[in-house]
């Protein structure tokens, strides 16, 4: 899948295949890892499972830097291996490096998200915005120019992403997803770690069943 919103920068779509395992057992997953670009670079977003297909995606391009939204193992598993072999960094909120620790103990990420840190790829933007919850470091990140944002685990369709495992909580994913994602236009785009898109304004209007789920 390839999108774009009139700007030579594009969207491509990679789902992979594999495992997620947390606190002793293992599931199934298919992952979205998300390509952002122009003709010439892109940045990746995420890095699951196979590394074939993404390196498809890419196509040839120069990758600017490996965005990881959280560092579950489903989303990070061929993240050093990509970097390696693409001369790319990687990226990582440093309050998920316990998380990273247990998939790639050590070697370490390459450089620290922070809330706030911009990404300039082809004629585009991403901000990164600190979403913790499904995770202490998860990270989304906005696209203004493009209309979207990549949530991760964080947002998807439905509501908020899973809390049930070590390293998450309900009440802060709630708080993230109030204060950072919802307050973001409601036609713009969530391209989540997993499934189908869905926008803000669809997710907007059941908050409160969220907040009350929680009690």
């Amino acid at each position: 899948m390839s999108t774009t919103n009139g700007q030579r920068t594009r969207i491509d779509k990679v789902v992979t295949s594999g495992t997620f395992s947390l606190d002793g057992g293992t599931w199934e997953v298919d992952n979205n890892v998300w390509v952002v670009g122009d003709d010439s670079e892109c940045v990746l977003i995420d890095a699951a499972h196979d590394i074939e297909p993404i390196v498809e995606a890419i196509a040839g391009r120069r990758v600017r830097g490996i965005l990881l939204t959280h560092a579950h193992d489903d989303h990070i598993g061929v993240a050093c291996e990509l970097a390696g072999d693409l001369g790319a960094h990687t990226y990582l909120h440093p309050e998920d490096r316990e998380l990273w620790d247990r998939t790639h103990p050590g070697v370490g990420p390459d450089s620290d998200l922070a809330d706030g840190d911009l990404f300039t790829i082809g004629d585009v933007t991403l901000e990164v915005l600190h979403t913790p919850g499904h995770s202490p470091g998860s990270c989304s990140f906005h696209s203004p120019d493009l209309g979207v944002v990549f949530t991760g685990d964080t947002l998807f369709r439905g509501g908020p992403g899973a809390t049930g495992r070590s390293f998450s909580d309900f009440p802060t994913i709630v708080d993230s997803i109030t204060d950072r994602l919802l307050t973001l236009p409601p036609e713009t785009v969530v391209h989540t770690g997993h499934g189908d898109d869905t926008t803000i304004g669809d997710e907007s209007p059941h908050r409160q069943a969220w907040v009350d789920r929680g009690h």
